[in-house]
């Protein structure tokens, strides 16, 4: 039997997560509404992809009962309403990454999937793609020794663009940007809580982080650093270092398909969309959208490879980046 999506929010990635599904077989995921704050977006999109239901309002989509899971597109200060009304619901949930503001939201988030016993799992689609599987399997077999460092750099200029600068649209390189090369340092280090942790960068006139360097220390005397912009072009790449060899996650390594182990490269393409898509390498979505089928069919509430735990330790050190750097949203009640 089909996964059946409901999806909350008419915008781009939105549309492009349904492009992804569109790469899975139909008989295991179908798209069975959507939901916008205006009715004709949500009929727009329906109409694009033959979606049989469209609302012009969240609230809607959390009443109707016909779904299996709700994915969440809509931009990040709208996270805790928007999960909110739907766990409360009882509807499983898919949200798009940062998970919430804060860590006080997340844990808001976490509370409330727990309470209503519904699945819940913020949308880090990296964990989910080919190259990370691999990844995590080097490190498991113990194929790189014991890991060093971990080095990772994400820069794009996008300052043209509002949601990423504006601070009550949720600006800010750190949760749109910096988060996956953080992500990609807790995965490698098993969800570890760093020991130190220390940001310098600036920020722009709006208040929010532009350009940061972060470095991490962890036991064992086992390091971190990445460095993130919204102004500027950085390699994007990522590198991992152990007492035995080395890997490299060559440019995109927010949705790699690339990956050269001590020198050696494979390619993990991904599939080719049906419609053009707003982000690089979207398709790759199909990957959490299928961990997501794969819990449920389990009855699991949360998935192991983005655990709630990791979801919180996120938004803690996040919080605490952003609070070397004098990055205050009004969601920290400050």
């Amino acid at each position: 039997m089909a996964t059946r999506w409901g999806i909350c929010s008419a915008g781009k990635i939105s549309h492009d997560f349904i492009v992804a599904l569109k790469t899975l077989p139909a008989e295991e995921h179908q798209v069975v509404a959507v939901a916008a704050r205006k009715l004709e977006d949500a009929q727009e999109l329906a109409r694009k992809h033959n979606i049989p239901r469209g609302y012009g309002s969240y609230e809607e989509l959390a009443k109707d009962p016909d779904m299996d899971v709700v994915y969440v597109g809509v931009i990040h200060p709208y996270h805790l309403k928007a999960c909110l009304l739907l766990t409360n619901a009882k509807k499983n949930v898919l949200c798009e990454k940062p998970l919430a503001m804060n860590t006080k939201e997340v844990k808001e988030i976490l509370d409330s999937a727990k309470r209503n016993d519904v699945f819940l799992m913020e949308a880090v689609w990296t964990r989910f793609f080919p190259v990370s599987v691999e990844i995590r399997r080097l490190l498991v077999q113990g194929e790189l020794g014991e890991v060093k460092l971990v080095r990772s750099d994400f820069g794009v200029p996008v300052t043209h663009v509002p949601r990423l600068v504006e601070k009550e649209l949720g600006g800010g390189a750190l949760l749109s940007i910096g988060m996956y090369c953080l992500q990609l340092v807790f995965m490698v280090y098993n969800g570890e809580k760093p020991e130190s942790i220390q940001a310098t960068g600036v920020c722009l006139e709006t208040g929010v982080d532009e350009t940061v360097v972060v470095t991490l220390k962890f036991s064992k005397n086992r390091l971190a650093v990445f460095t993130y912009s919204s102004s500027i072009q950085l390699p994007n790449d990522a590198i991992i270092v152990g007492t035995n060899g080395t890997v490299r996650i060559p440019p995109r390594m927010w949705c790699p398909t690339s990956l050269v182990v001590n020198g050696k490269e494979t390619q993990y393409p991904v599939p080719e969309p049906c419609f053009s898509l707003n982000f690089s390498n979207s398709t790759g979505m199909r990957y959490e959208a299928e961990e997501v089928r794969q819990c449920l069919s389990k009855g699991l509430k949360e998935s192991a490879v983005m655990s709630h735990a990791d979801s919180l330790l996120l938004a803690e050190v996040e919080d605490e980046i952003r609070r070397q750097l004098g990055v205050v949203y009004i969601q920290d009640g400050q």
